[in-house]
Order: structure tokens, then sequence, then C-alpha cells
């Protein structure tokens, strides 16, 4: 007998409903927009939006909405791709560098469709656009910098153990050399440098200690700053939320990255290319004015200059120690806050075991005296000198703030005085996903424009729905009735593969839709599989609602056990794949998924209801 429980009805009702609600979304396009975000401090408001738009006005762009965001950003939406290239053109050097103007992609999805959780599905870099990036890491900056904490490990390693010495300073030929003050501390000295760092090579010569980096050191060096550039970059750009990013490390010194919806090069290098990090020095006592007049610096300290300008409009001086206490390195969690007394933006700092040992041993003894804290920035350069680019790195370091130690504290405190919030936001993005081990320069740069990305998508939707098309128009005519059965269960399948990626926030690219066009003969398979039981149920005389019955529960489990295969195999794609491969498994394994139940469940619902109240049915359309 043709039955189907009332239950599972209800489930397929419920399963429809949801699947259109979640669906919905991809039918609101998004719209061209240019955003402008505050850069160190510049206001955002309504005089601005008043400026913006009498500026794109005179320009002749026709604008759809200027909105004042609650993140302190100002959107303005335009009616197409050309226009918004247009605005972002006119308002950069009208704004300046106070600000900074990105192109972007606006949801235009109603409130009550975002409160349910219902997003569009979201379009990778060869549907939606982007950027491509490689990236040279600067090699040389690396070891300069290892090789500058090695200097400064060894100093504190001498000077711990009381092995006097005159100097620990670098040589041209990459090496350190420590000149004591005996040459009876020598060995001492070769066996305290070989415990702590044993893949140096350390040589004695009377009162002078070389030290050098093995070939091998030099090679793991290289591959290590290689490995944590493109860690960091992973994990600056997870935080800003871009939908499937490619990071791929591309030779020896190079690395390749692909943004999906970020179209704006210049907003995108400022945050992969930022290098800044803090370090905490303790503030010398001394008149920092006469300091730099004559010239007369304390030897335990060094020039640094505030933010703030002083009485002749310039950077007020300050002495700091040589000697770090704690770096951006060292750092294993910071938070953008407000200060709880006094309500400027801040960054809660949260340190590692080593980095808060210091800390807390440095307040201790020093309850009452300044700390400052150095803003450092490294920011690349590029001159044209005789027709050839030269490119070099600025290093910015600023004193943000300088407070008074009030207490004992060590692996968590709060950085104070900065700027903005913004500046607060960015600053402990950069700090939360780690310091680059070395700079990079941007040796190319390409951006996939909206234009490709529709023609993109218009291609791949035509292919995914020709092959659908393609499969109900056999159906139809060589299963009849069941054919139009399978055509319904195919539709459902289609809704729910569109609702499910929506839903999880998966991403699209050309991949994907091949996915979802294999799904669909994979579904079409599994019908063919229960038709043609079906027919042969009935070839073999038995009646035609037991015919339609023992056609399914015969094909289920083979069609169970062909499906379970080729979702390992997406599984396989998904955890090994990266980039494209896991857009195409992630398709895979969710329209595998659906289409095991729609071929198996609802198509056998739609049967039931067509010829499972027919008492007296002698032949059916198959």
């Amino acid at each position: 007998m043709l039955t189907y429980a009332r239950w599972k009805y209800f489930v397929i009702l419920v399963v429809l409903l949801l699947s259109a609600l979640y669906a919905l979304p991809i039918a609101f396009t998004q719209d061209p927009s240019v955003q402008v975000t505050a850069s160190r401090g510049a206001p955002v408001d309504a005089a601005l939006r008043t400026r913006v738009e009498g500026e794109l006005k005179q320009a002749g762009v026709a604008v759809k909405a200027v909105e004042l965001e609650k993140g302190g950003n100002l959107l303005v939406r335009l009616f197409n791709a050309d226009q918004q290239v247009k605005a972002a053109d006119t308002l950069r050097p009208e704004l300046g560098s106070g600000y900074v103007v990105a192109l972007n992609l606006a949801s235009t999805l109603p409130n009550w469709l975002e409160a349910i959780g219902a997003q569009p599905m979201r379009l990778g870099l060869d549907l939606q656009g982007g950027v491509h990036f490689t990236m040279q890491v600067d090699q040389k900056a690396a070891l300069d910098k290892r090789l500058d904490a090695t200097a400064e490990d060894i100093r504190v390693q001498l000077r711990d153990n009381r092995v006097r010495y005159e100097s620990v300073e670098r040589r041209a030929n990459n090496a350190i050399v420590a000149t004591l003050a005996s040459a009876a501390d020598a060995e001492k000295a070769r066996g305290l440098i070989l415990t702590n760092q044993p893949t140096l090579s350390v040589d004695v010569v009377g009162n002078t200690v070389s030290v050098r980096m093995t070939e091998a050191e030099l090679k793991r060096l290289a591959a290590e700053a290689i490995e944590q550039n493109v860690g960091t970059l992973r994990n600056r750009i997870n935080a800003l939320g871009v939908t499937e990013p490619i990071i791929q490390r591309q030779g020896d010194d190079r690395i390749v990255v692909q943004l999906a919806g970020v179209q704006d090069t210049a907003q995108a290098k400022r945050v992969l290319g930022a290098t800044a990090t803090l370090e905490y020095r303790a503030v010398v006592e001394g008149n920092a004015y006469d300091a730099v007049a004559s010239g007369n610096v304390p030897p335990e300290a060094r020039v640094y200059y505030r933010k703030e300008l002083g009485p002749d409009g310039k950077p007020m001086p300050i002495l700091l120690n040589k000697r770090v206490i704690a770096t951006g390195d060292q750092l294993v969690g910071a938070t953008s806050v407000f200060d709880s007394q006094t309500g400027s933006p801040a960054v809660s700092v949260r340190l590692n075991n080593a980095g808060g040992q210091r800390m807390f041993d440095y307040t201790t003894e020093n309850v009452g005296k300044l700390m400052a804290v150095v803003y450092i920035e490294r920011i690349p350069e590029v001159r044209v000198v005789d027709g050839k680019e030269i490119r070099t790195t600025r290093i910015n370091e600023e004193v943000i703030n300088a407070a008074t130690i009030n207490g004992v504290f060590g692996k968590e405190f709060q950085t104070t005085g900065l700027e903005s919030s913004k500046f607060a936001a960015d600053l402990a993005l950069q700090l939360r996903s780690g310091s680059l081990a070395a700079p990079m320069d941007f040796i190319e740069e390409r951006i996939v424009g909206p234009s490709l990305g529709a023609e993109n998508v218009e291609r791949g939707l035509r292919a995914v729905a020709y092959s659908f098309v393609f499969a109900l128009a056999f159906f139809l005519i060589y299963y009849r009735m069941f054919g139009l059965i399978t055509c319904l269960a195919l539709l459902v399948n289609m809704l729910m593969v569109i609702a499910v990626m929506s839903l999880f926030g998966a991403t699209l690219t050309l991949p994907g839709l091949a996915g979802i066009a294999l799904t669909v003969g994979m579904s079409v398979d599994a019908n063919v599989l229960i038709n043609e039981r079906i027919r042969e149920e009935l070839r073999l005389g038995v009646p035609p609602q037991a015919a339609i019955a023992g056609g399914y529960d015969k094909a289920a489990g083979t069609i169970t056990d062909a499906n379970t295969t080729a979702i390992l195999a997406g599984i396989a794609l998904f955890a090994f794949g990266s980039g494209p491969v896991k857009g195409f498994a992630v398709a895979l394994i969710v329209g595998i998924l659906t289409s095991m139940y729609t071929a198996v469940g609802v198509s056998r619902g739609i049967a039931t209801l067509i010829y499972g109240g027919r008492r007296k049915l002698k032949s059916i359309a198959i």
C-alpha cells in the first residue's frame, strides 16, 4: 500500500517555507557604493555628509543615498559601477589624507530578513571582483630585526651574569661582536651565549667574542619570516571578514593574496602592509629640549618625539631608555575599549608569560615613575631616481602616551591616550593579528572589476540553468508524470541548496557553480534509479501502488551508498584543498545532502499525493 506519514508532509512544508525564506536574499542585489572612513581622528558627521553631497553634485554624479553608519563611516550608495568609480575619483582629492575613500558593495536586504539571520550568498573573487596582490618579503629586514634582537639578548645575558663588557655591536658581515673588559671572561661569555642560543656560531679571540648565524640558521630564519607573514596576513584578513581569501606562498620570498569583494587597492594595501607595533619603555629623567639642543643625550637614553605639539608648534621631545620593557611581539591579545576613568579610546593589552613577568618586575620597582608607549610603524615608500623605482621603508616612531605607574601590574593592562576609537580599533587589530616578521613590497597588483564578475556570474548561472532545463526536458519526455514529479523535486533541491549556502555564509565561486551543476546531475541519477525500479516492479506484475512503494524502498539504499562515497570525496577536497577547490567541495556536499532528501523524501511525498488515494489504480504514467 502506498502511504506517507502526515508528519513527513509537515516536515516537507516546513523545509519548503524555510528554504524559500532563506533563499529570498539572493533576489536583493547589492548597491555599488563608496565608503568614507576617518583617518587619524577626522570627523564623520552631518557636515561631512553635506560636503560629500555637494562635491558629487558638482561632479555630475547621480547619488542614490548618502548614509551615516553606526560604525562612524559615511556610505554613498550609487546606481552603477561607473558612477561608483567616478564618485571615488572625485572624493579622494577633495577630502584629502584625513579620510580613506574605498569602493564597497552595500546591502539592500530588509531589516526583517537580517533580524532572522538571512543573508545573501557571498560571492568569490571570480564572481564578485576584488584585488590580487603579489608581495615580496624583505628578507634583509627580517635578518636585521633578528640580529638586533640577538644583540640585545647578548647584552642582557652578560649584564645579568655580571660579565663586564665595553660594547656589543653589529658588524657589516652580519656578525655581532662583544668586546669584553677582560679576556679572562671570554670563555664564560661564550658558554652563556651557546647555552641560551645553541644554533649560533661563536668564536673567541682575546677579549672579543664574535657571534655569527650559521647558513642553516639563515635559511630557517628566511623560511620562518615567510610563514609568519602568511599567518599574520591570514589573521588580519579573517578579522576583517573578507570572504574566502586566498593567501599562498610563491617561491622563496613572495606571497600571493586574493581578496574577493575588495575593489580599493589603497585600503587593502593599508591593511595588509601595516607593520605597526608597540614598545613599552621607561622615561629617563632630564630635560629633553636641552639634550636635543646640545646633543648631550644620556648614554642609556634615546630621543623620541611625542604626538603632541609643543609651544613652538613642533612635536615635543622625550628621553626614553634604550632597553625595552615589553614589545608587541610579546602580545597575545588586544581589544579596543574605552578607559573607565576618562572615557577616552584605549587598547586593552594582554602579554605572554615572559612579557608579563618583565612588566611585573619593572612596575614593582618603579611605582610613581613614568613609562612611555612607543607606536612604531614601518611605511613602504617608492621613489623614482633616474627613471628607476627605488623601494625603501621609512620607520615612523611616535610616543602616544607617557603615564605614571600608579600600581603594580603584569600581563593585563590598558594603553590609553589614543586619538580616536578608529585608531584604537585599527591598532588592536594589528596587534591581535601579530606583527609581520619583515616588511613587504607590493610588486604586482590587479583589480578584478565588478563588470567581469557580473559576466562570470551570468555565464555560470546560464550553465547551471541549461543543465537544469536539459534534465527537466529529458524527464518530462521519458518518464511523463514521474518526470514532472522529478522536476518538482529538483526545483525544491535547488531552493534548498541556495538557502543552506546563504544561511551558513558559504562563498559561491565559479567552481562552486560547477559543483551545483554536478549535484543537479547526481539528483537526476537518483531519480532515474527510483523510476527504473518502479518500472521493473511493474514489469514483474506488481500492482501500481505497490510498485511505487517498492521502487522507492529498494532504490533508497543504493542512492544512500552512492551519495555517501561522493560526500566523502567532497570532505577530502574541503580538508586538503584551498580557495576555489573548497568552494567546489562546499557546493558539492550541500547539493548531495539536499538531493538525497528531495529525491527520496520529497518526490515520494508528491507521488503519494497523486496516486496514494486511488483505490482502483490500474496504471501509472511512467
